[in-house]
């Protein structure tokens, strides 16, 4: 949106409003709002007894019994979890507070402590940190 917005400034007043620049800026605007307007931004992740639930305005993405979870690599320190279910469509990354990821998650320290507090300890992992972790997995 930034550089569709810069685009379509440098047109309007260095170009004498030239169309392509005029066009390109606007159609950046245009899929940038889009972009943000997404309902992938509106995901709503839910734990309650039963199990963990992730869902949109109009649909559920998944559900997962805490018995069906496979295993969670969790790290106390940094507050942040994976849920492992069985399948990448079925899984979820909690991140934790400040941690970079593309999507947030409301009250994520409820939800990391929802998750500890129901999966069976034998299939929770506690590691220092995820990237330790998946780093060590992978080389």
């Amino acid at each position: 949106m930034g550089i569709g917005g810069t685009l379509g400034v440098v047109s309007l007043a260095l170009l004498g409003a030239a169309l392509l620049p005029l066009a390109t800026g606007a159609a950046g605007i245009a899929l940038g709002a889009a972009y943000l307007m997404s309902p992938a931004w509106k995901l709503e992740v839910v734990a309650d007894d039963s199990g963990l639930e992730v869902r949109s305005a109009s649909k559920q993405r998944f559900r997962i019994a805490w018995a069906e979870v496979v295993r969670v690599v969790a790290s106390p320190t940094t507050q942040t979890c994976f849920v492992n279910g069985g399948a990448p469509e079925k899984s979820l990354l909690v991140p934790g507070v400040g941690a970079p990821a593309p999507y947030d998650i409301a009250d994520k320290p409820a939800l990391y402590a929802a998750i500890i507090a129901h999966v069976p300890a034998d299939k929770v992992e506690i590691v220092e940190s995820i990237e330790k972790a998946r780093a060590a997995t992978t080389s």
